[in-house]
């Protein structure tokens, strides 16, 4: 079978899955079942840190100057939660079908100690927090088997998360290796601006300051801002700011929550200043981005 055969084929697999996908979650809790037939204009988006395969269609990122696509070929590899504009190519001929790893970090130390200090094993240190890496045979391979497992329950919940550890096996050696490695690596600019982007997911509604987060990062300003931007392609304050607006919009989108009580919760003292930078960001009033969401869900 050939790789558009192949893709042809997960593709039709993740379609009948996701009916089960409620039950998929708790045998496979680090898998997520793509699937969608409608396009989605370009969006600003904020992603979790994971990575992601697709078998039909495609996405466009865009992160200020940078724009990346990932697609049958290529594969988006996360280390760090992302703010950015994201553009989806589905229809119903040529859905959009993938799946989703979320990196669970003790699996991954697991495996870098049993490759331990092997001569074959030196992939270079990343230097960004999002990274495409080219979709080998051999992960295609294992990913097959993964959603070939996952059509059962018990081989689902016994074998899955082997299949999980090849993958990532496969990352590591890949021109991703890199970045996945910088996640458990101490000490690198790269570990040392994860840890303030932890500090930001955690204290967002706070008032933090440039000062504060470069002393977390144990860096001086200039080079906290230089070492920020590598990673994240953006600068502190537009992160944190761009950050706040994704959670409140998830808190009025998945709570029903109010503009002015969201605006509240995420940091902001003026519900005017949320809205105007909440329709700057998203190019929509916080009331129209919720009436269309609920258009779309059908509600």
């Amino acid at each position: 079978m050939n790789r558009e055969e192949t893709c042809l084929q997960l593709t039709a697999q993740i379609n009948t899955l996701k009916d089960n996908e409620n039950i998929l979650n708790d045998l496979l809790p680090d898998v997520r079942l793509l699937y969608g037939t409608q396009p989605a204009p370009r969006t600003p988006v904020m992603y979790q840190p994971g990575i992601i395969f697709l078998f039909s269609g495609h996405k466009t990122g865009y992160i200020n100057e940078r724009v990346f696509r990932y697609n049958t070929r290529e594969y988006l590899l996360l280390t760090v939660p992302l703010p950015f504009e994201c553009e989806t190519f589905a229809t119903d001929a040529v859905p959009l079908a993938g799946i989703r790893l979320n990196i669970d970090i003790l699996q991954l130390q697991e495996l870098l100690m049993d490759i331990g200090e092997d001569e074959l094993f030196c992939p270079s240190m990343a230097a960004s927090g999002i990274n495409s890496a080219t979709l080998s045979d051999e992960i295609l391979c294992a990913i097959e088997r993964l959603l070939d497992v996952m059509a059962r329950p018990l081989d689902a919940r016994i074998l899955g998360k082997q299949i999980i550890r090849e993958i990532l096996y496969h990352v590591l050696l890949g021109p991703g290796g890199g970045a996945l490695l910088a996640l458990v690596s101490r000490q690198t600019h790269f570990s040392l601006i994860s840890r303030v982007l932890k500090r930001i997911e955690s204290q967002y509604t706070e008032n933090l300051s440039v000062d504060q987060l470069a002393a977390e990062a144990n860096m001086s300003v200039s080079a906290f801002h230089h070492n920020f931007k590598s990673v994240t392609s953006t600068s502190p304050l537009q992160y944190l700011k761009s950050y706040r607006l994704h959670k409140a919009r998830m808190m009025m989108i998945h709570d029903g929550m109010k503009a002015s009580a969201a605006a509240l919760r995420v940091g902001y003292e003026s519900a005017s200043q949320f809205s105007r930078e909440f329709k700057r960001y998203f190019g929509v009033t916080p009331g129209e981005d919720a009436a269309r969401i609920r258009t779309m869900q059908g509600i």
